[in-house]
């Protein structure tokens, strides 16, 4: 059994820093204001640092890999240095903004070294950006030899002890809640079990997950995360305490390794955002930008899409997934015609086809329903790979009647493949699976990776589980289908090559009813950087207890919050994730949800502080109505909204929902107002959010 744990000795393998100077280069950002120093110290380790305006982001730090056979992070001369440049935009399919900038400076320096009397080639492409900077490491041999990556040996060296919103390193899920605190405090968390549901799996006391975001004592922002990747495993971040710097942690696969790469072969890019703006990093392309282009010919098949679900019900227990209570369950031989129903399956044909009328009454483009297929009776916690086939339906769902249904009132059904974390049977079944969608008309899925990875030892993030979750998304697209993936490893940015990629989970969503409302102030600057997550917002309904007897749990935010969310938790993925009856108790505020688009031509971030409040503006894509949504933590504030990115000189209707004068995530969750008002570029207009609160606004230009 390997030890999950980075040593000290590992640290040093990699590389010990010298004071001698050899070799050095700069690159400098389009704007000048961030600086990348490179230089191959005294002893041949490449090592680079950072900075912004002159203020140290990233001090001296070494860069490198350990390989089984050889040592890839010292004893190197550079053998050549060219530099390029790129000032062009480029177009997403979908986004936050119609388009987007992608302006850098690039250096690319050659290394080399001897080994075993044979030249041993090693390149890094540096790019920076006004938002940040990216180098990732090529190996250009190209006789198709592979290497073992025992170790990556990248180094992030913090210039002071700053303020992090992280989570702690773990392979197999980004579940938890962010801690706030010092770098220096972060073993005591870990240690002491502060965090609440530190898993199993957690590697060590000082490693966190990326994104990381950080702040300095003088007001800097940076975050520390990787772009494009591809044929890797998930790069997790040790941190020293004493020498203040964080070091790359790969997700090992099951026999230990972190890496096998067949040359020649590009790793994923390690990208540092800096500004001294929270509003700069919130508006940051830079994990996009560091990707490849779009991959597909046609995305015509691709779109926005605003859903509901037959799901909440399940989450909160009202209803369940399993079609009966069997004992000793054997899908294998199981008869589904002799079993007797529980009575309490939420995907049965009633049922749905009562969201189905809802959903379309509504103007939502789809509907998602869980627990559709055979075999939810004996799914999660059983190490064995057969448990769903993908095609095979309850006897109380008819696929086609249902489907049918859903067409002929305009929407369409939305597929659910939850895998139970077994990546060989659904990669057995996925061709038959999306071929099923395709005969049916469904052109979306929402997959699942719940549970232990088999086969046995894999893990979520391991380099194996990483190319599962790309080859899936590319063979999903050979069938027209957009992917919203669940429980796979956090997004890099992948959905600019592959726009079919819709979404993700990957972080504590509204699934998790009891969540800080702190939470979603932080996801923005943290989760969200590598791309949308499927948060699942639009609960009505706070006290659970309410429609599940026996239920204590209540939701930690307020309608107007809620509202806000489909503006600052960008994704054009959106789900209504409460149940008709709730919204039809609300239906006033249920418009915003109707009305509120999931593609903008144009979005400002206009006041932000990680882990305090967001405040954005969203220009629709397809008219000239602006969106505007804040949504605070757990403190009661009052910001000022600025509506000077208003066409001068024209008036708008402004239709504000916001937190009631008595509203508060604790004791009146459900109290909010509406009303209208107008506004041109010149208003400024005081908001006040409660306690877990915020408030959306829909702005519209008066037709004179």
């Amino acid at each position: 059994m390997y030890s999950r744990f980075f040593t000290a000795a590992a640290i040093v393998a990699c590389c010990v820093l010298t004071a001698c100077k050899s070799d050095s280069e700069s690159l400098k950002s389009p704007d000048g204001r961030l600086t990348v120093d490179f230089e191959v110290d005294g002893t041949g380790c490449p090592v680079y640092s950072v900075k912004f305006d002159g203020r140290p982001v990233i001090n001296t730090s070494g860069m490198g890999f350990e390989f089984k056979t050889l040592d890839a992070a010292s004893g190197f001369k550079v053998k050549n240095v060219s530099r390029s440049e790129e000032r062009g935009t480029w177009t997403p399919v979908w986004g936050e903004n119609d388009v987007i900038e992608d302006n850098y400076n690039a250096m690319t320096v050659s290394l080399s070294k001897t080994v075993d009397g044979k030249e041993f080639e090693m390149d890094i492409d540096f790019r920076a950006y006004d938002d940040g900077m990216g180098f990732r490491y090529r190996f250009p041999a190209s006789d198709g030899d592979s290497l073992t990556v025992k170790e990556e040996c990248t180094q992030f060296a913090m210039p002071s002890d700053m303020t992090a919103w992280w989570i702690p390193g773990d392979y197999d899920t980004q579940e938890y809640e962010y801690v706030k605190s010092r770098l220096s405090e972060i073993r005591s968390y870990n240690q002491d079990d502060k965090i609440g549901n530190v898993s199993q799996t957690s590697f060590s006391p000082t490693g966190v997950q990326t994104s990381l975001m950080l702040k300095s004592d003088d007001g800097l922002y940076v975050n520390l995360h990787e772009a494009a990747l591809v044929d890797f495993p998930a790069m997790h971040l040790e941190y020293n305490d004493t020498a203040m710097t964080f070091t790359s942690w790969l997700t090992p696969n099951r026999n230990g390794d972190k890496a096998e790469i067949k040359l020649p072969f590009s790793t994923p890019w390690r990208a540092v955002m800096v500004s001294d703006k929270a509003t700069d990093i919130l508006a940051s392309n830079l994990i996009y930008n560091l990707n490849e282009p779009n991959a597909l010919d046609d995305t015509s098949w691709i779109h926005p899409t605003k859903y509901m679900g037959v799901w909440w019900e399940m989450i909160t227990g009202k209803s369940d997934w399993a079609y009966t209570d069997a004992e000793d369950f054997d899908l294998a031989t199981f008869d589904y015609s002799k079993a007797r129903p529980n009575g309490r399956h939420g995907a049965n044909n009633a049922n749905v086809r009562r969201y189905i009328d809802f959903a379309a009454e509504n103007g939502f483009d789809q509907l998602l329903v869980e627990g559709w297929n055979v075999g939810w009776e004996d799914w999660l916690g059983k190490e064995k790979d057969y448990v769903f086939d993908f095609v095979t339906p309850y006897p109380d769902f008819d696929v086609k009647a249902l489907n049918d249904y859903a067409r002929s009132k305009g929407i369409k059904l939305m597929m659910h493949h939850e895998t139970s974390g077994s990546i060989p049977n659904y990669e057995r079944h996925m061709d038959q699976a999306y071929s099923l969608m395709n005969r049916y008309g469904y052109d979306a899925v929402k997959s699942g990776y719940v549970g232990n990875i088999l086969p046995k030892g894999e893990n979520h993030y391991n380099q194996n589980s990483v190319n599962h979750y790309l080859d899936a998304v590319k063979r999903a697209a050979d069938h027209k289908i957009m992917v919203n993936a669940h429980e796979a490893v956090r997004p890099t940015g992948l959905a600019r090559t592959y726009p079919n990629l819709v979404g993700n989970e990957s972080a504590m969503g509204t699934e998790y009813r009891n969540m800080s409302p702190g939470h979603v102030t932080i996801l923005p600057f943290t989760r969200l950087k590598g791309g949308p997550m499927d948060f699942t917002p639009g609960i009505f309904r706070m006290d659970i207890g309410s429609f599940v007897p026996g239920s204590n749990e209540r939701k930690k935010a307020t309608v107007a919050n809620q509202l806000a969310l489909y503006l600052t938790m960008y994704s054009p993925l959106q789900m209504a994730a409460d149940m008709p009856e709730h919204y039809a108790e609300k239906a006033d505020a249920f418009e915003f949800i109707k009305a509120v688009p999931v593609d903008w031509r144009k979005s400002i971030y206009l006041d932000a502080e990680p882990g305090e409040f967001i405040v954005v503006a969203r220009k629709d894509k397809n008219s000239d109505d602006w969106y505007v949504g804040g949504v605070t933590n757990g403190d009661k504030r009052t910001i000022v909204v600025d509506f000077s990115f208003l066409d001068p000189g024209a008036d708008y209707e402004a239709t504000i929902y916001a937190d009631a004068p008595d509203a508060d995530y604790d004791t009146n969750p459900e109290a909010y107002t509406i009303s209208k008002q107008t506004v041109t570029s010149e208003s400024r207009c005081p908001m006040d959010m409660a306690r877990g609160g915020g408030f959306a606004m829909s702005v519209t230009p008066v037709k004179k």
